[in-house]
């Protein structure tokens, strides 16, 4: 198991990874990321702080006690919601405030076997969430990479407030999902927001989030041609469940 140094660590570096402007998935403050330190506590990105230049006091350590209980919790007022989020700090003086998103990381880093969240809000994911067909559009699987690194399906999520309300609805969503595939999401994609990658460890992370900006680029490009042309069922079943690609999939994980 990692120490609560080198989680820190690898959570900066891959924050510096999915910040870095020639990749064109955050501008400015946009996005937010979070590591697993243990049972009891989690980093996560102070609201107001750049993914690319981020430093180790740019990040807040939370007691996820304190704050997954917002979830099935009252409605809450945008000013208790941020009193909320201070109590659960570890360091009650620290001059930072974690993101606002700070509770879906939360419910997101409870999930068996994710350590690691990193939410996005890629130009070519985008396009196509801020599109009428969104939903429709991103069901089908396109590639077998795809499959591999990103899995059977994203889990869909409606436009929700940011905060406690996308919180309440991505728990919705992702318990449904794991009912209907037996697992957990690689993926979560909030329309009119963007992407939401979930891993074991940061290099997977990593590879979702990459993965999605090709999906996405190719998706946009099969329009030039007639469409996408997306693989059958039964493919992406053969895929998902062959022991090469399986394989495959442990070392990306592994990385």
């Amino acid at each position: 198991m990692s120490s609560k140094n080198e989680v820190q660590q690898q959570l900066i570096d891959m924050s510096h990874w999915l910040g870095e402007e020639c990749r064109e998935l955050v501008i400015l403050g946009e996005g937010n990321t979070s590591a697993r330190i243990d049972d009891e506590t989690f980093f996560v990105k102070a609201s107001g702080t750049q993914l690319g230049t981020i430093k180790a006091a740019g990040l807040v350590e939370v007691r996820a006690s304190k704050v997954l209980p917002m979830i099935g919790g009252p409605e809450l007022t945008d000013d208790e919601i941020k009193a909320n989020l201070r109590a659960a700090m570890v360091d009650p003086n620290g001059k930072l405030l974690p993101s606002i998103e700070t509770v879906f990381h939360a419910y997101l880093l409870s999930i068996p076997g994710v350590n690691f969240v990193g939410h996005t809000h890629p130009v070519s994911v985008n396009s196509i969430l801020c599109s009428k067909g969104w939903y429709d559009l991103t069901r089908g699987r396109l590639f077998p990479d795809e499959v591999v690194c990103c899995g059977i399906a994203p889990a869909h999520v409606e436009f929700a407030d940011p905060g406690v309300i996308l919180a309440r609805r991505i728990k919705e969503v992702v318990e449904d999902y794991v009912r209907e595939y037996g697992e957990r999401p690689k993926a979560i994609l909030v329309q009119n927001h963007g992407l939401i990658a979930l891993g074991t460890t940061a290099k997977e992370v990593m590879s979702v989030t990459a993965m999605w900006d090709k999906t996405a680029k190719v998706l946009a490009g099969t329009f030039q041609f007639g469409g996408p042309n997306y693989m059958s069922e039964e493919t992406v079943e053969r895929i998902r469940t062959r022991p090469d690609e399986e394989q495959r999939k442990k070392l990306i994980e592994s990385l």
